[in-house]
């Protein structure tokens, strides 16, 4: 095997990444505008709603989120002082990071490595709209809409704040107005997090900032306002006074190109003139029609997935969200469906702010408290990235899942300059011991720079070539799955230069080399479960895809013959669990929060109620239960979707609930704002996106569960879901999307849409029924039959 990159997959690469053509912060055509309103009137959208603003120090628990795939913000609907902490997804410090500490291992710091960041902060302030003065105050998340909204009364005058990130005017929007012959009268202030200096261009009522970081990685915000009164710019901020309306508009963004040529920089970006221009074009549209053609773009993503899981209450539908949930929570509490109905949604929210055609979700996604998020924000390749887009395909989303596949492609060149280059060396504990390397992998994080960050991860480009593959799946799209085979070839790669022999019960078989099972356990163990899953799956996934696209034959064989001689793991003798190492003994924490060795019950299906080995079957049942049903959010949402591919619908349930319990200062919860906030130490949490995704797959996987060839409707639906409901517009993996109506805990009625599938079997109501479509072409089943 060579020490660098091959030609053949440095062209395969190149090739990829033409297709794949990023958008940067960029100039944009006009966008085209709506002819009505796409508005869903406020009686039939989905919310979160509050009857005070958020608390400044707290918002990261209390402030509503705001995005459009690469600007971020959330804010806390103070009538007198709305803060916006803003942030551009790839605004991040350090770099490549190729230097390796004395353990081999890469350093893992703010300025090496480097972290996400905060782009700006935005003051809205409004003099004597102190929440002390003001009535009939209420803010909200509208999902339906994608809005936050704010309203009160002063002095018999309606105030109206409506606040939102629009992907195609690239801006984030906040609309003023008021009904009752008032006026406004403020200003809007813009202040850089990293000591940055504002300006105000007088002529064009407009306050910016520019600046570049150590790494020369560029960057610029804008902050205007327009309106029917006098505006002007002094200082650091935009005023208003005596407006019936004001629109204001922020911009931003960096150099940052997805171009490992060019060091992940856009030569000829510029962007403070993009930022100021950005802006500036907004405030030539009124706000309504910027609003409108944000709701229009916003709801063709959101509208593709409805769910119904019941009614709830006229009581509980009267309660306030922080209320609400506080009430589900309580002991024999009645279910509340359509909370938990939100929360889904919420989490569809999340995933189309968080992520459209750039840099994909990481730890936090969008949102941050500050400059200094914990795990730098970044990308983790043993669950959280994974599990961030668990979601996007069954929730209707999978124009939101390429994000993934074009963050690692065009990171791919790096990744396998630096394994080729580095993974074998001598301190490395993980090196290959058969003086071998080829292909890619990453660490346990990873940076938008094609840096690498704690420790090696092995394995981690098998799993994250599950996720990739796992799109095609569902899709059946193969110009994707063109576009992906460099990853998956390199994958493939490094591990037949890795992989060893040993013998096990007289037979000859393949395992991984020194290597750990995330995160517990020995770090010199051979053949872990969790590696030897993925490497099953990784082979199958990429000997499928050759064969679907006609090509590389003689490697397709190699690769089969490898996965054919894989030791594949076994129910331990001394404690019925499937062993999470080649040993009988556990080797590492009973209750772990890593369910690492049931990575082919959750997200892979090798271990299986209907077709599995059922001794495999009962013991990963058994270590599942060992491992608990009380740990972190994500977690607890790893757990949930087990237990639905199990069957078990009371135990997913239980799981959902956990994740919904109020979140009061414990290791886990649900916070005011339905983020979900992770524990760090005795006196700090944190909010981590990773649950608030995971979970809602979970929810998604008791009503629909899929593999290639096989759907079934319902598998685990909880008695609190179970009287009647409906769902629409759920992916099924082998090309499918699925409706389903149910009553009594009976599916009614299910239509199966190709959506590039010809053929499965359903199974609903205890029966089975083949189906065959053309794409495109759909079928309706009823009842039993």
């Amino acid at each position: 095997m060579s020490n660098g990159p091959s030609r053949r997959l440095v062209l395969g690469m190149g090739g990829a990444l033409a297709l794949s053509a990023l958008p940067v912060f960029t100039a944009h055509a006009a966008p085209n505008r709506p002819i009505s309103s796409p508005l869903v009137p406020a009686d039939r959208a989905t919310t979160l709603w509050y009857p005070e603003p958020a608390d400044e120090d707290l918002l990261i628990e209390q402030g509503l989120p705001l995005g459009n795939g690469r600007l971020g913000a959330i804010v806390g609907a103070d009538p007198s002082r709305e803060l916006f902490q803003v942030t551009d997804a790839s605004l991040w410090t350090g770099g490549a990071n190729t230097t390796l500490d004395s353990d081999g291992q890469f350093p893992y710091g703010r300025d090496d490595f480097g972290s996400l960041t905060l782009l700006a902060r935005v003051m809205l302030y409004m003099p004597d709209h102190e929440f002390s003065s003001v009535s009939d105050y209420r803010r909200t998340l509208d999902l339906s809409n994608g809005m936050v909204t704010t309203t009160y009364t002063k002095n018999k005058i309606r105030y109206v704040r409506e606040m939102f990130a629009s992907a195609p005017d690239d801006t984030i929007v906040v609309r003023l107005s008021q009904s009752g012959g008032g006026s406004l009268t403020g200003a809007v202030i813009l202040s850089g997090t990293h000591g940055e200096t504002t300006s105000v261009d007088k002529a064009r009522n407009l306050a910016s900032f520019s600046a570049a970081f150590g790494n020369k990685l560029r960057y610029a915000a804008a902050v205007t306002a327009a309106g029917d009164g006098r505006i002007n710019a002094t200082g650091t901020r935009v005023e208003f006074t005596d407006c019936t309306e004001v629109t204001l508009v922020i911009s931003g963004g960096t150099d940052y190109a997805p171009d490992h040529a060019t060091g992940f920089r856009d030569p000829d970006a510029d962007p403070l003139a993009l930022a100021r221009s950005k802006a500036l074009s907004a405030t030539r549209t009124s706000a309504v029609r910027l609003r409108d053609t944000h709701v229009a773009d916003y709801r063709a993503r959101y509208d593709g997935l409805t769910l119904d899981l019941g009614r709830s209450s006229r009581g509980q539908r009267g309660l306030d969200t922080w209320s609400r949930l506080k009430a589900r929570a309580a002991d024999g509490a009645a279910p509340d469906p359509e909370l938990e109905a939100s929360y889904l949604q919420f989490g569809r929210y999340l995933t189309i702010c968080g992520s459209r055609d750039g840099l994909p979700m990481g730890l936090q996604g969008l949102w941050l408290e500050g400059n200094t998020p914990d795990w730098m924000g970044d990308y983790h390749t043993d669950i959280n990235l994974q599990m961030n887009y668990w979601l996007a395909d069954r929730a209707g989303l999978s124009e939101t899942f390429p994000a993934v596949a074009d963050y690692c492609l065009a990171q791919l060149p790096a990744w396998s300059e630096v394994t080729q280059k580095q993974f074998n060396d001598i301190r490395n504990r993980y090196r290959n011991t058969s003086g071998k390397v080829a292909g890619w992998t990453v660490a346990f994080s990873t940076n938008p720079y094609g840096g690498l960050g704690w420790w090696w991860h092995p394995a981690g480009n098998a799993w994250l070539c599950e996720s990739l593959y796992e799109h095609y799946e569902y899709t059946q799209d193969r110009a994707y799955l063109s576009r992906i085979m460099p990853l998956l070839k390199g994958a493939c790669e490094f591990w037949e230069a890795r992989l060893i022999t040993t013998t096990v019960d007289g037979r000859e078989v393949l395992i991984d080399d020194h290597d750990w099972s995330p995160e517990h356990g020995p770090q010199d163990a051979r053949g872990n479960t969790y590696t030897q899953e993925l490497l099953w799956s990784l082979f199958g996934h990429y000997a499928e895809a050759c064969r679907t696209l006609g090509r590389d034959k003689e490697h397709a064989a190699t690769v089969r013959n490898l996965r054919a001689r894989l030791y594949l793991p076994k129910v331990s003798p001394k404690s019925g669990w499937l062993e999470e190492w080649m040993s009988e003994d556990n080797l590492g924490e009973t209750t772990h929060r890593h369910l690492s060795p049931l990575i082919n019950l959750f997200p892979g299906d090798r271990v299986r109620p209907d077709g599995g080995d059922p001794e495999l079957l009962k013991g990963a049942t058994e270590l599942l239960t060992a491992r608990g049903m009380e740990s972190y959010g994500w977690a607890c949402a790893w757990r949930a979707a087990c237990w639905a591919r199990l069957k078990d619908a009371d135990k997913a349930y239980q799981l959902v609930l956990t994740n919904l319990r109020p979140w009061s200062g414990g290791d886990t919860g649900t916070a005011m704002n339905f983020f979900d906030m992770y524990r760090v130490s005795d006196t700090r949490a944190i909010f981590q996106i990773d649950a608030n995704l995971g979970t809602p797959t979970a929810m998604l996987e008791m009503l629909v569960y899929s593999r290639p060839d096989h759907i079934e409707l319902l598998p685990a639906l909880p008695d609190a879901w179970a009287a009647s409901g409906s769902v629409t517009g759920v992916g099924a993996r082998g090309g499918f999307t699925v409706d389903v109506s149910w009553e009594r805990g009976r599916v009614t009625k299910a239509t199966i849409h190709s959506v590039g599938g010809r053929r499965t079997t359903v199974t609903m109501s205890g029966t089975t029924r083949d189906v065959a479509l053309t794409p495109g072409k759909s079928v309706t089943l009823h009842g039993g039959r």
